[in-house]
């Protein structure tokens, strides 16, 4: 049973703008016309965060499969995540903080992560009502508070702020 623990983001904060920078420009260079974007808790001041970093990756659906190779290169394969024709992830554990890239194909129902972290970003409530979600699952099982957080963005979701962009 894997425990879930959370921290304060400006404690990763200057190792997770380092890190982004380094691989930003590592996928740029394969793939430059791939918008490369900060997502997940560590984009957001003041957020609670596992700690990780999380990098999204948007590609148009021409270059998504060479985007998948490219990057299937460079990092190993997150198996324990969905693979489609328009999402793919990847990770790289060695790295601090530890690195998850997810791929997706731009306007693709997987295109969120952005849109999740701008609405946090923007709506203090939503923040606070996240890191609120994982006060309660502090210490319990990551399977268990992944569930809820899936229930939560489902209802973020359903926002006109969610829905506007």
């Amino acid at each position: 049973m894997e425990q879930v623990n959370f921290f304060e983001s400006s404690l990763f904060s200057s190792d997770v703008e380092k890190t982004f920078l380094v691989h930003k420009k590592i996928i740029k260079e394969y793939i430059p016309e791939a918008d490369v974007q900060h997502v997940g808790s560590t984009a957001i001041p003041k957020s609670l965060t596992k700690g990780d970093l999380d990098i999204q990756v948007r590609v148009s659906s021409q270059h998504f499969s060479r985007a998948v190779q490219i990057l299937s290169s460079l990092y190993e394969s997150n198996n324990g995540s969905v693979k489609t024709e328009f999402f793919r992830a990847f990770k790289k554990d060695s790295t601090i903080p530890p690195l998850g890239i997810q791929l997706t194909v731009i306007g693709s129902e997987y295109d969120f992560f952005w849109k999740f972290r701008d609405v946090l970003l923007h709506n203090e409530a939503y923040r606070i009502e996240y890191d609120n979600l994982k006060r309660e699952f502090e210490g319990k099982e990551m399977d268990k508070y992944r569930s809820q957080k899936n229930i939560f963005f489902q209802k973020l979701m359903q926002t006109p702020e969610f829905k506007k962009l």
